[in-house]
């Protein structure tokens, strides 16, 4: 099912995509050249108002259809990742991190028991 999502996701994102490209926010654009055909049957005025309904229209489906496909993704009820597994399995208590044959570190010249 998510596979036929995404394919009318992309189909109209594409579509969205050349209503844009096609349209010019001055009124010239593609639409003036290609739009020969359209502006002798409907008007320049019609022209524009279809490419704006049909840009609200096709970005309306697009958000619809990817809220709609989050409802079909399989949810990981009853599995753990690979951390969950990590975490159960530590050990209750770290080890230490003291080394235990630690000899002190003296600087030449400072007070130490045998300058004295």
């Amino acid at each position: 099912m998510l596979i036929v999502f995404g394919i009318l996701i992309i189909l109209s994102s594409v579509i969205l995509g050349l209503i844009v490209l096609v349209q010019n926010p001055k009124g010239g654009g593609l639409s003036g050249s290609l739009g020969g055909f359209s502006n002798q049957l409907m008007g320049v005025k019609q022209t524009t108002d279809v490419l704006e309904k049909g840009t609200w229209f096709f970005a309306g489906i697009v958000a619809i259809l990817c809220i709609a496909s989050s409802a079909f993704i399989p949810s990981a009820t009853g599995t753990s990742s690979k951390n969950d597994e990590l975490i159960k399995n530590a050990p209750a208590s770290l080890p230490s991190t003291k080394p235990t044959n630690a000899v002190p570190i003296t600087t030449p010249g400072a007070d130490s028991p045998k300058s004295k």
